[in-house]
């Protein structure tokens, strides 16, 4: 049966595999975690090789872009329809993963020659994930936020039997950390085809997330 925590655990994959393009193919950046995306900034400051400044505060500037945008959905949600703001940042996304799939179309190594598709692909992915996260804090739903999995693994551990606990959501715990790691697996090895590749199943899974969504959004009103 198709729930919001099925969609956020497909959606949790979708992050896995941005993170695979941006991290393998982009030029050692994220555009969906920035939690490693600021580390990475803070390592290009301090000299490191292989890290980028612009690239990172790149993926920074629109991923806090699409965070704005999905803020503003989120604020103008419908009170008596509330799942139609994640079926519209849903299908937006979709649009921008395909747009971004689009861009990257012969797009091959050496990735540092063409550094306005570069630079298009990382702001397009950084966009989708900054509305994503504004939309999915909002919603609330516990160790499932879609693209950081530290404190719930952190929760899997201090709430485990070992640690004195009742393991409490242990099995959403454990389907949101396989889930990002089946993303990273499959996006890596769909770039062995090209960049497009995994970026238009990416639009693919999502606009299949905004469908399940809908459904479940006219459920709910037609059972309200």
């Amino acid at each position: 049966m198709i729930t919001v925590r099925t969609v956020l655990l497909a959606m949790t994959a979708v992050s896995g595999i941005v993170d695979a393009v941006s991290f393998i193919a982009l030029g050692h950046v994220f555009t969906a975690n920035m939690t490693g995306n600021i580390v990475f900034l803070g390592f290009a400051i301090g000299g490191v090789a292989g890290l980028s400044v612009w690239r990172s505060l790149l993926a920074l500037a629109f991923f806090m872009s699409g965070a704005v945008l999905g803020g503003c959905m989120t604020r103008t949600m419908d009170a008596q329809d509330p799942g139609s703001t994640p079926v519209h940042a849903l299908a937006v996304e979709t649009i921008l993963l395909w747009v971004a799939s689009a861009v990257s179309i012969g797009f091959r190594a050496p990735y540092e020659d063409h550094k306005l598709k570069l630079a298009l692909i990382i702001a397009l992915t950084a966009v989708v994930m900054g509305l994503r996260n504004a939309v999915v804090r909002k919603l609330g739903v516990p160790d499932l936020t879609t693209t950081v999995l530290t404190l719930t693994i952190a929760g899997f551990a201090a709430d485990s039997s070992l640690a004195g606990g009742d393991n409490p959501r242990w099995a959403r715990r454990a389907a949101s950390v396989v889930a990002m790691l089946t993303g990273a697996i499959a996006g890596s090895s769909m770039l062995a085809y090209s960049i497009a590749v995994p970026l238009f199943v990416c639009g693919v899974m999502t606009g299949i997330c905004a469908l399940a969504r809908l459904h479940l959004s006219r459920k709910e009103l037609s059972n309200g």
